[in-house]
């Protein structure tokens, strides 16, 4: 079965971290660029980072910069993203995305900066 599986959201103050992760299955984790989106309550998806297959280019959306950090780990089938400094405007649930002809996401993980 095809599927990601994220982890790693909760709640944190401004200014904290948090490390996502994304576990994929059923195919090769490898061979796919990954993506991770955000959703804040009330607005629209909204691109965060995308990690090319091999784990060795990235881009990020502005707002993000200098903050979070991308990453995969090809043996472990998993994805992460790091995010530091953390600020109420980056509360939103969390998805990762394989990107393909056919995108895989995953179910969320719902990040809250709040004090």
């Amino acid at each position: 079965q095809v599927q990601l599986v994220e982890s790693g959201g909760g709640l944190v103050q401004p200014g904290g971290s948090l490390r996502l992760s994304c576990v994929a299955s059923g195919f090769t984790f490898s061979s796919y660029v990954m993506r991770w989106v955000r959703q804040a309550p009330g607005k629209g998806l909204e691109w965060i980072s995308d990690i090319n297959s091999g784990g060795d280019s990235t881009s990020y959306t502005e707002s993000v910069k200098g903050r979070f950090t991308i990453s995969r780990d090809n043996a472990k089938n998993t994805l992460y993203l790091q995010m530091n400094s953390l600020k109420s405007e980056d509360t939103a649930v969390y998805y990762c995305i394989r990107m393909s002809s056919s995108p895989i996401w995953g179910q969320g993980t719902q990040v809250t900066v709040s004090s």
